[in-house]
């Protein structure tokens, strides 16, 4: 795509290009995005998204959703 036409659809987008960028952060080389802001962008609450996430994962790539957190175990 040229990058005229990349300006045209960046001024289209329902949320502005640099709100998006301020929100990407770069951890170990990796650029990495918070589910809390991510769901800030799509209006959601953030347990809401992860639920979505959960029960799509077939729709992600591994490599696209990792977690910080350690899981929990179970007794």
């Amino acid at each position: 795509m040229p990058k005229k036409n990349l300006l045209a659809a960046a001024e289209n987008l329902p949320v502005p290009i640099e709100l998006i960028e301020r929100r990407i952060y770069l951890i170990r080389g990796q650029k990495v995005m918070l589910d809390s802001n991510l769901a800030e962008l799509y209006l959601v609450p953030t347990f809401r998204l992860n639920e979505a996430v959960k029960r799509n994962l077939k729709r992600f790539p591994a490599d696209l959703c990792s977690s910080l957190r350690p899981k929990r175990r179970s007794l």
